[in-house]
């Protein structure tokens, strides 16, 4: 288990495990990858890079393991990821809908301190990623593709339901 996907993955299906593995393979293969959030349809966090943040409990800086030369985001960061990805999602395809222009893929949103990523996975789950100013934005939306292949297929219901028990410490 990567560090960064939590304290443990005990008790969960090898579908969920497989889910952290791949998710902290992408916090910690792709440079100036921040922090990492899987989003439901409905805008709950289903997986984090940083679940310790994302928790009910007061949120410590230097909680969620990982490399400590790595930048993190902002403390609290997950929680506050998956509503933004909740957020630039809806808006979008709102746009979309007012263009004519299909189905919402991907979206970008680039800032002077870093950059927000957001991808569909499948029937309305989003993957979202906060990486630094200075990310290639080309690998990290290589990456987030590969997860989101990986992914899309066993995001059943039933696991979504494990993931969001998981994240609110009912393992």
């Amino acid at each position: 288990m990567s560090p960064t996907t939590g304290t443990g993955t005990q008790g969960l299906s090898s579908e969920a495990r497989n889910l952290h593995w791949l998710l902290g393979n992408l916090v910690e293969e792709v440079p100036g990858v921040r922090s990492v959030a899987v989003v439901s349809s409905d805008g709950l966090l289903l997986l984090s890079s940083d679940p310790e943040a994302a928790s009910t409990a007061p949120a410590d800086p230097g909680a969620g393991g990982g490399d400590p030369a790595r930048p993190r985001g902002p403390r609290g960061s997950s929680a506050d990821l998956a509503t933004i990805v909740s957020g630039i999602a809806s808006l979008t395809v709102g746009a979309a809908r007012l263009m004519d222009g299909g189905a919402v893929k991907q979206t970008m949103v680039a800032m002077e301190e870093g950059s927000v990523f957001v991808m569909s996975i499948s029937d309305g789950s989003l993957l979202g990623v906060h990486a630094a100013p200075d990310c290639d934005m080309s690998v990290v939306a290589y990456h987030m593709a590969l997860f989101v292949g990986r992914a899309g297929h066993v995001l059943t219901p039933e696991l979504r339901s494990e993931l969001r028990q998981s994240m609110e410490g009912g393992r």
